[in-house]
């Protein structure tokens, strides 16, 4: 495939509605959501993408009930402990990023056991936003720079990022049906191509990445020009 992008981030969306549509409970909506980050990982390594970012947990999702929000931890511990650790052994590098301290210390451990056993040659990186939110990200940076005695300038901002050393994405594309960036990655989605399919995230397969990625290499990406 020509002129396949560098990086793509995802807003994952529609776990719970496709539950309902399917007569499952939401959590299960969550499950196939959370398993389903591992094949298409594999599927943009395949397609020749370097670098993929999901939108997993935002800041605000802090807010969902308590129920909800445990039974998440708890598919994230699993998920982390072991998918995430079978992809290091496929070539998958794997960074988490957002306010990470927010886990619980087992979460946290997992989290940096993975970090660990990342290859040092990876054929593609896996950037986990958990507790994630782009204000956050940008105010964090910036009193990273000022506690620095740093000049606020993109430069220095930039290199405090949770973000930092990964591409700006060439893309974005958000499941689900809605057309909305919901604060992901507000400072380097400055020039990414937007991408909105109807399609809920635990239904999104290799073949729908195809399909973007052909459309992608058909738009002409200015950059401002």
């Amino acid at each position: 495939m020509n002129d396949v992008p560098a990086c793509i981030g995802i807003i994952l969306d529609g776990n719970r509605r496709w539950a309902r549509e399917n007569g499952l409970p939401s959590f299960e909506g969550h499950r196939r959501g959370v398993d389903n980050v591992a094949a298409i990982v594999r599927a943009a390594r395949d397609l020749g993408v370097k670098h993929l970012i999901v939108y997993v947990f935002s800041t605000e999702n802090w807010n969902r009930t308590k129920e909800e929000v445990s039974y998440l931890m708890d598919i994230f511990n699993s998920a982390i402990r072991e998918r995430l650790s079978k992809l290091n052994d496929e070539g998958v590098a794997v960074r988490f990023i957002g306010q990470t301290e927010r886990f619980s210390q087992t979460l946290q451990d997992a989290m940096r056991e993975t970090e660990e056993k990342n290859p040092a040659d990876p054929k593609i990186t896996l950037w986990i936003c958990l507790s994630y939110g782009g204000r956050a990200e940008i105010v964090q940076a910036a009193r990273a720079a000022q506690k620095d005695g740093e000049e606020l300038t993109e430069e220095s901002l930039g290199k405090h990022l949770w973000t930092a050393g990964m591409p700006d994405p060439d893309l974005i594309i958000r499941t689900g049906g809605e057309h909305r960036i919901s604060n992901f990655l507000l400072w380097q989605i400055a020039y990414s191509e937007l991408f909105f399919t109807k399609k809920y995230w635990p239904e999104f397969e290799k073949s729908d990445l195809e399909d973007i990625l052909n459309e992608y290499a058909e738009r002409e990406r200015r950059m401002g020009k």
